[in-house]
């Protein structure tokens, strides 16, 4: 675009090539060449106040003279003052309300002509301290007001309003759920265990709602990509009683236990957007990294490692992608639009290469046999681990020790990749050659490292002259998603019940039990 901009300082650096300038504090040309013009008076350097005051107040005057002048029909932007530069004899309350006073009449003029647009300058002003905005050497040099270091961020910083006013902005959020949505895993701590209220951190939570549920009012889609159980999450929305956000807020979902890439495409051909219209929100560091790589066309905004940082992610997350300069009728309708459109369409999944993926990641997988440091752990997770637990079984403390002191073998594993240490996030319990439990927690599900872990354990008990093992699933109604684990590792099925319960054999001495060369097993 071609834009005039009228000025009272030098600004040329902090505005793109192609765009003309005004003579200092003139306004005798007004080109009708220019495709929209930008009104940027800054506040002048004056020691008496009072002369100061004045000056500001017909520039209030001359923008009346132009916008009088200006085609109807071409935007026009307007800049507010701050209160830099200023001499501090010359900041009392007189110039306070001669600058206040100026503002306001460019909203006045912004109520009055409707290709007017006001750009709060105090907006990108006030992420500096005074003395960051403005060098007094390059003023004295070049009459430049506003320090010229700070260029790019301005440019990026204006740039971002003008798309703003062109109602330029992302289109759908897509969201995990556990520790994103609500602190806590929804799995484990259930549904009036995960935190939404009360003290911190659920607070923090429940502000982060609060802020995705305005942009839902304003037009923006919400989704879910979570790997959860879906009938559990669906349930949580709607019945927690602190949750903001309920199902029918949401334009679409996946709540399974495939890959995020897969299901932010379908996600996507369901809603008919496009990926670039996405930003996609999650906790887990690994999940950023898969979409951004596969992706790169989705926004992937790092998310708070600590919840009370949510309320400057949020600001930030609305500045980045979301704030238009006004919401239409038509905008607050899109996502009963969208929501229409997800009902009638259903696309094809297509999936994409994990494998390289999972080869930058640096896996490592320590595992270690049960001993008093880890015992405490063990028991934790046979007690809260729901969705990646073959047969559910609870235990306490003294409930595995007992089990320990008669005979039974217990391995627990430790996940760390490039982007952290997960802790210890797995165990399988043996009582002789029988696996009596093998469990998970969700949150390193997806990358193949429970096959990992249940490969290296059996490969050490074939090493010791073990020639089989048994298992068994045990169904519940949060572990569907583990139904046919023992079948995809090559188990075979010796006894099927009504109820669902399976009983496996695996002959170790042919097993395959290759562990893939990506992932780094320390025993």
């Amino acid at each position: 675009m071609n834009y005039f901009i009228f000025r009272n300082n030098t600004i040329e650096r902090f505005f793109p090539k192609g765009y003309i300038f005004s003579g200092y504090d003139d306004i005798s040309v007004i080109p009708d060449t220019a495709d929209g013009y930008v009104w940027f008076f800054q506040l002048p350097v004056r020691i008496n106040e009072r002369t100061l005051c004045e000056e500001i107040r017909g520039y209030s005057e001359k923008l009346n003279l132009v916008l009088d002048q200006v085609a109807s029909f071409k935007p026009m932007f307007l800049l507010t003052m701050d209160e830099f530069p200023s001499i501090p004899i010359t900041s009392g309350v007189a110039l306070k309300e001669s600058i206040s006073g100026y503002n306001i009449s460019l909203f006045e003029a912004q109520k009055a002509h409707k290709n007017v647009y006001v750009l709060d300058i105090r907006e990108f002003t006030h992420q500096y301290a005074e003395n960051d905005l403005i060098d007094w050497k390059f003023w004295f040099i070049s009459q430049m007001g506003l320090n010229p270091r700070l260029s790019k961020p301005f440019m990026d910083w204006f740039n971002r309003k003008l798309s703003q006013v062109s109602l330029k902005r992302k289109k759908c959020l897509v969201l995990d759920l556990d520790n994103t949505l609500w602190g806590g895993i929804l799995g484990e701590d259930g549904i009036n265990g995960i935190k939404l209220s009360g003290s911190y951190p659920g607070k923090a939570y429940h502000l982060f709602q609060e802020t995705l549920k305005e942009l839902c009012k304003n037009g923006i889609i919400l989704t879910i990509c979570s790997k959860n159980n879906e009938g559990e999450a669906l349930d949580a929305l709607d019945n927690n009683p602190f949750m903001i956000l309920k199902k029918g807020d949401f334009s679409s979902w996946r709540i399974n236990w495939k890959d995020k890439v897969t299901n932010i495409r379908e996600i996507a051909e369901e809603l008919n957007i496009g990926l670039d219209s996405m930003v996609f929100i999650d906790d887990n560091p690994s999940e950023r990294e898969l979409v951004r790589q596969v992706l790169p066309m989705v926004a992937v905004p790092e998310f708070p490692v600590q919840p009370y940082e949510l309320p400057v992610f949020c600001k930030e997350l609305v500045e980045q992608y979301f704030r238009v300069y006004s919401i239409t009728v038509e905008d607050k309708n899109k996502n009963e639009q969208y929501r229409a459109n997800a009902l009638r369409t259903r696309s094809q999944r297509t999936f994409t290469d994990m494998e390289s993926f999972l080869q930058s990641l640096n896996i490592h997988i320590r595992i270690e046999t049960a001993n008093e440091f880890n015992v405490p752990r063990i028991a934790q997770m046979t007690q809260k681990t729901n969705q990646f637990n073959l047969t559910t079984r609870r235990y306490s403390e003294s409930d595995i020790l007992s089990r320990l002191a008669d005979g039974w073998e217990m391995y627990c594993m430790s996940v760390s990749d490039r982007f952290g240490d997960n802790g210890i996030t797995g165990c399988i319990l043996l009582n002789g050659y029988e696996i009596d439990s093998f469990l998970l927690s969700c949150r390193i599900l997806g990358k193949g490292i429970e096959s990992a872990f249940l490969k290296t354990v059996l490969t050490g008990l074939r090493d010791r002259g073990i020639q089989s093992v048994t298992a068994e699933f045990i169904p519940t109604a949060k572990n569907a998603q583990v139904a046919e684990f023992y079948d995809n590792c090559g188990f075979t099925v010796i006894e099927k019940k009504e109820d669902g319960t399976k009983a496996y054999s695996l002959d170790l001495t042919t097993a395959d039990l290759n562990v893939k060369p990506y992932y780094s097993v320390i025993e």
